[in-house]
């Protein structure tokens, strides 16, 4: 990844910072500049709570490059609560505990180094399980 690139997605990859539709108040995440629903224009910026469900996992066996030394994963469809669905990394989770509907909450981790020993490390959002509140 390019550095340019890598600040330009900052906040989004640290905050799920997305944006939300003027006209008809959608929640739209990753940002884009028109409303998927309404085709309005989309340029307030809006933090999400980081707070979801699992709608759909898998377990990657055989990762892309940059990604195999972490092998096995979990990849998971995780709605938020205020309504996109994302495609993120479970951490912090047993296999066996998984399930649809699984309440979760996003926390930031290492994703990959990018090139050798000194290159630099890139970070983003994942989910892990949401922890009770007594």
């Amino acid at each position: 990844m390019e550095i340019p690139r890598h600040w330009r997605l900052k906040q989004q990859r640290y905050r799920l910072v997305g944006e939300v539709c003027q006209h008809c108040e959608s929640k739209i995440f990753p940002p884009r500049d028109i409303c998927p629903e309404c085709g309005g224009e989309a340029d307030t910026l809006y933090t999400f709570s980081g707070n979801g469900e699992v709608y759909s996992y898998t377990t990657v066996h055989e990762g892309p490059a940059g990604y195999d030394d972490s092998t096995p994963y979990t990849v998971a469809l995780v709605k938020l609560d205020e309504g996109p669905t994302v495609t993120a990394q479970l951490t912090d989770v047993d296999e066996d505990s998984l399930q649809i509907g699984m309440p979760v909450e996003m926390v930031t981790r290492k994703l990959k180094n990018d090139g050798d020993e000194r290159g630099m490390i890139v970070y983003g959002y994942k989910f892990r399980p949401r922890m009770a509140v007594a």
